[in-house]
């Protein structure tokens, strides 16, 4: 059963998500992922958000470019967590993105991570620490990468 939910509003997001994919595939996480679009498709984007959590999804990550609605769509119809990753994408190359899904109004909260590949692996990382708040197996595997990113650091040589 998936515990988190990846939508994407098109196709062409793949290439950036593909990033938060396979960091939930290195945790071990199962998730789902689909294209729906807040703007082209939204009655079938808001059944699939409502029924999620009948099919165990217990996190959203939304990913979208230039106006960015997708993630605030999915936060609106429903109530659990919803990471944004916004695309690097159009003339101002992730900025109107990463401003729609960070001006969200009060009370419908989405979290934003930064623009491109790098938020999409942490909003999968974020999602991992999400579920590791009730799953033990999660959240050893979280506590073993952080180990191994600290251990990278405090045994890397500087070349002079």
């Amino acid at each position: 059963m998936s515990k988190v939910s990846i939508i994407m509003g098109s196709q062409s997001d793949l290439d950036t998500v593909n990033e938060a994919i396979s960091v939930l595939r290195h945790f071990k996480v199962p998730f789902e992922a689909k294209v729906l679009s807040a703007h082209r498709t939204p009655k079938e984007l808001s059944k699939y958000v409502e029924q999620a959590p009948k099919r165990g999804i217990k996190v959203f990550i939304a990913a979208a470019g230039m106006s960015a609605a997708l993630p605030g769509v999915v936060a609106a119809h429903t109530m659990l967590p919803v990471i944004g990753i916004p695309i690097e994408s159009g003339n101002l190359k992730g900025l109107d993105a990463l401003l729609s899904i960070a001006q969200m109004p009060p009370g419908i909260p989405v979290g934003c991570m930064s623009i491109g590949k790098a938020g999409a692996k942490n909003a999968a990382i974020f999602a991992v620490t999400i579920i590791a708040v009730n799953d033990k197996k999660a959240a050893k595997r979280l506590s073993d990468y952080r180990l191994d990113m600290r251990h990278k650091i405090t045994n890397s040589k500087i070349k002079l």
